[in-house]
């Protein structure tokens, strides 16, 4: 099998999300770049970016180069292609905008290889769980009001998820936080998994102090998400260990060697692995490697339509982040059962482009 030929798109559409409900619509847009990879024997292989902003001309353009220099390779040969791509980006990279360019043209590789024999990528990496469990993602952001988390939480929870997380970081008071995670925990009782996500918004000091006034009050977390910046290993190992609520990182970092750091200075209880931050699926499992070789479970970050596979397919998958931005631009989406989410039974990724969407919202 070769790559005969690419096509990608930017796509641009509203910046809503299904699971807010209640408050006004946002008028905001958010931008993909679509990859489509056609091969001699008449299959394709789809893959996608995003994160460009006023650089999404940009990742387009790369992602389109990276798409022509491997036409007439094997798609198959995944290691292969990324080596190549890696040596022809020369002193580019490994972080930025060529790994953000090279995961959509990994993502098409795999689906070709799924589809050649017939597979679903989470069986071609294993093939370790059918359904793995999921959890409720930007239905309860930093800009919301208080009043409408105590209503969004119990309709999350109704609605089948028995995981959820909330943004906290803006607040003026170490109060107004404690008081934000305690109108969601009374909310949804004490059998939901309740996460918390800071951003990079605290200081080290800070985010010790307002987590271990939540675990004196009892209002547990399941994890804390990027307490602190991404890059300050010694930073979040100092909130790791003065903590018994588990920290959660890794979706800033790009490539794999900074997850080497996080994991040597003991930075993380839970790694988050972006996927296109790493690269693509073949960095994104040699990243949940190196953190099973540490004891520690992986989550991922955004696209939960292929973050199933991953996350299934690995023994130290937790679960997988259900945030709906990219949905609408497929035909199907994995079911979530139970607060699980499936993985699909089609050959590869077992998704396709809804070519009336992408027509619809493409702006270039």
């Amino acid at each position: 099998m070769k790559i005969t030929h690419v096509t990608t798109k930017i796509i641009r559409t509203p910046a809503d999300n299904p699971l807010v409900v209640g408050l006004p619509p946002t008028t905001d847009t958010r931008e993909f770049v679509t990859l489509e990879l056609g091969t001699d024997q008449g299959l394709v292989g789809i893959g996608l970016t995003f994160f460009g902003g006023a650089l999404t001309p940009a990742l387009r353009s790369a992602v389109q180069t990276l798409g022509e220099l491997i036409v007439g390779d094997d798609p198959t040969q995944t290691e292969a292609i990324t080596a190549k791509c890696r040596k022809a980006a020369g002193s580019c990279g490994p972080g930025g905008i060529f790994s953000l360019a090279l995961a959509p043209v990994d993502m098409a590789c795999w689906d070709l290889k799924g589809k050649a024999v017939n597979q679903s990528v989470c069986a071609l990496l294993g093939g370790l769980r059918g359904r793995v469990a999921t959890y409720a993602s930007g239905a309860l952001m930093r800009p919301h009001p208080i009043d409408y988390l105590a209503k969004a939480g119990p309709r999350l929870r109704d609605m089948g998820f028995r995981q959820m997380k909330m943004q906290c970081g803006s607040e003026k008071t170490i109060g107004e936080s404690i008081e934000r995670v305690r109108v969601m925990r009374e909310g949804i009782g004490p059998d939901v998994d309740l996460m918390c996500d800071i951003n990079q918004l605290w200081s080290v000091h800070h985010a010790i102090d307002v987590t271990r006034r939540l675990e004196e009050r009892g209002l547990h977390l399941y994890w804390l998400e990027d307490p602190t910046t991404a890059d300050d290993y010694q930073g979040l190992a100092r909130i790791a260990d003065a903590l018994s609520t588990p920290v959660a990182a890794g979706e800033y970092v790009y490539g794999i060697a900074p997850f080497r750091q996080l994991l040597e200075h003991r930075s993380v209880d839970i790694v988050m692995i972006d996927l296109l931050r790493a690269g693509g699926i073949t960095h994104w499992m040699k990243i949940a490697g190196m953190a099973e070789a540490y004891n520690l479970p992986v989550v991922s970050h955004l696209i939960p339509e292929i973050h199933v596979h991953l996350i299934a397919a690995i023994p130290n998958g937790l679960t997988v982040e259900y945030m709906p931005w990219t949905l609408r631009l497929f035909e199907e989406t994995p079911d979530i059962k139970n607060g699980q989410i499936v993985v699909p039974s089609k050959p590869g990724l077992g998704l396709a482009f809804d070519q009336a969407v992408l027509k619809k919202f493409q702006i270039a």
